[in-house]
């Protein structure tokens, strides 16, 4: 998600920048980035469904030792996302105050805007990568020699045809699609948006009702990328994108879903529905003018039972869940249900 330029938000044509940056960290380092524990900071904000995925997959993994972690305040201003959440309003690793200066020392003039998630050179406070679409796809398979003992395939070989195709689907119409309704200056295309985000999201249900993942068995890199647009579609989507023909609560199928991921280590920890709304609501100034936080939706149900066990498959297969959160990543109790 970019940084800058947000009042344009509702006032101008939505289209989501590719990213700009796309070296790869990889095992052989063909990059100039080599896997290297402690080497790197991942940048994020909790408000961002990109930067989440990353911090899902981090989780999982059990990267949290090998790969630092900042975040970065989810009111961001002109001059990028911010680090206002640390002691002296400095990232205390890279030292900067504000994102921009790590893409700075990287490229000048550099298109795109600031966006995370995004995993900055500590020793030269650059920036690496900003490729969200393949950020998280490297840490599943590139470093494997720092995952923890028991951590999931997330993109298993024999499957990863079929995940790329659902990965395909849901980024064009629901990943993407939330944003392009919302984001919608005619009627026209916040319609034809909303249209293609509902039937995308008929049909998941449709093939969610007999399987609790969406390939195979066991959670995959897909489930993460639809995990962090439906934990935010009551909260902003629904009401804030004008993505309201229903709520995810009134969807059996995939409520369900979403809880159950919701419920398993990795996921819901690293979830915080007040920098979510926060950033939604406040930031977006173009759609929201008043910059009013609405008090709701209510968070009660993301702990009932779902039930999604009785399809069979288990979230981490033959390995096992996480331990528990690093106190200093816990999320606030705002945040939490």
């Amino acid at each position: 998600m970019s940084g800058g330029g947000n009042t344009a938000y509702g006032r101008k044509r939505f289209q989501r920048s590719r990213a700009h940056f796309t070296d790869r960290i990889t095992a052989d380092g063909r990059d100039g980035w080599p896997v290297e524990a402690g080497r790197y900071r991942l940048v994020v904000s909790r408000a961002c469904p990109w930067a989440s995925r990353s911090l899902v997959s981090r989780r999982l993994l059990g990267l949290e030792d090998a790969l630092s972690l900042a975040i970065a305040d989810p009111i961001q201003d002109d001059r990028s996302w911010r680090f206002t959440l640390d002691a002296g309003d400095r990232d205390p690793v890279l030292g900067i105050r504000f994102l921009s200066e790590a893409y700075d020392l990287r490229e000048t003039g550099y298109p795109g805007g600031v966006s995370v998630p995004a995993i900055v050179d500590v020793p030269s406070g650059r920036l690496v990568t900003n490729d969200y679409q393949r950020i998280t796809l490297d840490l599943a398979t590139e470093w494997t020699a720092l995952h923890r003992d028991g951590a999931p395939d997330l993109y298993p070989k024999a499957l990863r045809d079929e995940i790329d195709a659902a990965m395909a689907d849901v980024y064009e119409d629901v990943n993407n699609g939330v944003y392009r309704a919302g984001f919608a200056t005619g009627q026209a295309r916040y319609e034809e948006a909303y249209t293609r985000l509902f039937r995308r999201l008929e049909l998941l249900a449709e093939r969610l009702a007999g399987q609790r993942y969406l390939v195979g068995d066991t959670i995959t890199e897909a489930d993460i990328r639809l995990f962090t647009t439906l934990v935010r579609f009551d909260a902003v989507y629904h009401g804030h994108f004008k993505c309201n023909r229903w709520k995810l609560t009134e969807n059996r199928v995939l409520w369900a879903y979403v809880r159950d991921l919701y419920q398993t280590p990795g996921f819901g920890d690293t979830v915080d529905f007040d920098h979510i709304k926060r950033h939604y609501y406040q930031v977006h100034s173009g759609i929201n003018p008043t910059g009013i936080v609405p008090l709701g939706p209510d968070l009660a149900g993301w702990a009932a039972p779902h039930h999604r066990e009785e399809l069979g498959g288990s979230p981490f297969g033959d390995g096992t869940p996480p331990g528990p959160v690093p106190e200093a990543e816990r999320v606030p109790a705002s945040g939490r249900p």
